[in-house]
């Protein structure tokens, strides 16, 4: 690669570093406003840029409306998010809030039932109603939910798992339970 080309493309992932669609807890009513079925995706302190960048391009196919995370304890929207995002970064609303509890309860108040997935929930993401305005709420990858978060969810679900390994990558479950609404809300 020629050192203009370098230069070109360090110049095209700092326009996508500015275009990135970034907003705070205060938007959130104007981001679904007018929505008749709010889709959001609630992802708690996900750390791993390749798993946060992955779950904005799942995000992003799936239709969601806007992705919420925590300031803290989440991986921040970096080069390796947006380009694992594949312009998904630029195309979904990425929320960014201080308390995602307080965020939480905002979601409730515009409307929207709130469905965490947990490895210990009896109910199956498949008995779950993803129709209506709803909110997809993801855990970390290894400790999943904090205990906070997942007492600010309506309902709690897990996804069948038939094997021998316990849980999925966070990505993947995204991306399990994303196209099961998608399944659902489909007209």
């Amino acid at each position: 690669m020629s050192r203009h080309e370098h230069a070109a493309r360090q110049n095209r992932h700092a326009g996508q570093a500015s275009s990135a669609r970034l907003f705070d807890e205060g938007d959130l009513a104007s981001i679904l406003e007018g929505k008749p079925a709010p889709f959001v995706l609630v992802l708690d302190c996900i750390q791993d840029p390749h798993n946060l960048g992955a779950c904005l391009r799942t995000a992003d196919a799936a239709g969601v409306d806007a992705v919420i995370l925590p300031k803290d304890k989440s991986a921040p929207i970096t080069d390796t998010v947006r380009r694992v995002a594949c312009g998904a970064a630029e195309h979904v609303p990425v929320v960014r809030v201080t308390n995602l509890a307080r965020a939480m309860e905002k979601l409730k108040e515009l409307g929207l039932w709130l469905v965490g997935t947990a490895d210990e929930a009896t109910q199956s993401i498949y008995d779950i109603d993803f129709k209506g305005p709803v909110g997809l709420v993801m855990g970390a990858e290894g400790s999943g939910m904090r205990r906070l978060t997942g007492e600010h969810c309506d309902f709690l679900a897990r996804i069948p798992m038939l094997g021998q390994v316990e849980c999925l990558n966070v990505s993947v479950a995204a991306g399990v339970c994303l196209f099961e609404a998608v399944r659902q809300r489909r007209p």
